[in-house]
């Protein structure tokens, strides 16, 4: 039987083919990820001729396997969120650090931790790829820091089950902010019927985009709130940022003089877009709120709001 190899390949897929699980695969050799999402980093490397010459399928139980060969680093740290408030910003202050591995909101990871599979399968799966993705590819790697996306703080249990000592952060903003800029161009988690979300889901009716907006918003921080309670979560305000980064958060990162400094390299670009000038915006969306969505917020999302920012500041 051929020894497995998968040295340079990183999981870029994981999708079910008349009832089995597969995992695509993509070649980013010694690449870092240096892009604000893994799906930036993944349409990068598909450019690459070779990767459009050869391909790699194959079935889920092939990442334990691959964990089994060449077992790759453990996650350090987890970062959730509540959606645009800052999360993006420190995973790219990371990003800066050559011994950091930072996987920014991997659609494979997604995809497993909201899968129908058995919960032991499921659990297998999302530590195999994790293994895959903590591969020392340039063998200086040390720590690797995972972001997930804004709805997957509903699967912090399973995520927990598979990584019990794992510290992890809840990264919030005041949900005036997040709903004016989900307002202005709507992630996909907040266009009715776009994505079912255990957790953010209800039955009511759709009044206005306002209001379902300020729902999920409300929903979202209620469950960070709830999470972290309960699994002992770091909560972080975005008013916090960037300076947390050399103050507490880079007591939570593990990072050393050196690297404080080293992280605000990235600080004066824009989170997501990196040929752009990061300008703070929060005056500027309060200003840009209707009455209607301020009466939603209030109702939705105020007070799961605030009880976050009285347990952070205990």
């Amino acid at each position: 039987m051929e020894r497995l190899n998968l040295e340079g390949w990183l999981p870029i897929r994981v999708w079910q083919q008349v009832g089995e699980w597969q995992v695509d695969w993509c070649w980013f050799g010694d690449s870092p990820l240096h892009q604000p999402f893994f799906r930036d980093a993944v349409d990068d490397a598909l450019r690459l001729p070779f990767n459009q010459a050869f391909r790699r399928q194959t079935p889920l139980a092939t990442l334990g396997d691959w964990q089994v060969s060449r077992p790759g680093l453990a996650p350090n740290a987890f970062i959730f969120h509540a959606s645009r408030c800052g999360s993006t910003l420190i995973s790219q202050m990371l990003a800066r650090l050559d011994n950091h591995i930072v996987i920014s909101e991997p659609p494979p990871l997604d995809a497993l931790l909201r899968s129908s599979l058995p919960a032991a399968e499921r659990r297998a799966g999302i530590e195999g790829l994790l293994s895959a993705y903590g591969q020392r590819r340039r063998g200086v790697e040390q720590r690797m820091v995972i972001k997930l996306d804004a709805w997957n703080i509903a699967e912090l249990p399973l995520l927990r089950e598979c990584f019990p000592d794992t510290p992890w952060l809840f990264v919030y903003r005041d949900p005036l902010e997040i709903a004016v800029s989900h307002l202005r161009r709507a992630g996909m988690h907040m266009v009715p019927g776009m994505i079912g979300l255990s957790g953010l889901d209800d039955e009511l009716p759709v009044e206005s985009r306002e209001d379902y907006i300020a729902r999920r918003v409300g929903r979202l921080l209620a469950l960070g709130l709830a999470r972290c309670r309960e699994f002992g979560g770091v909560a972080v305000n975005y008013s916090e940022l960037p300076g947390a980064m050399a103050g507490r958060l880079a007591g939570f990162f593990g990072l050393d003089d050196v690297q404080r400094k080293q992280v605000f390299a990235a600080v004066g670009q824009h989170a997501k877009q990196s040929s752009e000038v990061f300008v703070g915006d929060s005056d500027d969306k309060r200003r840009e709120a209707s009455a209607l969505l301020r009466e939603r917020v209030e109702c939705w999302a105020r007070e799961p709001y605030e009880t976050l920012e009285n347990d952070r500041r205990v």
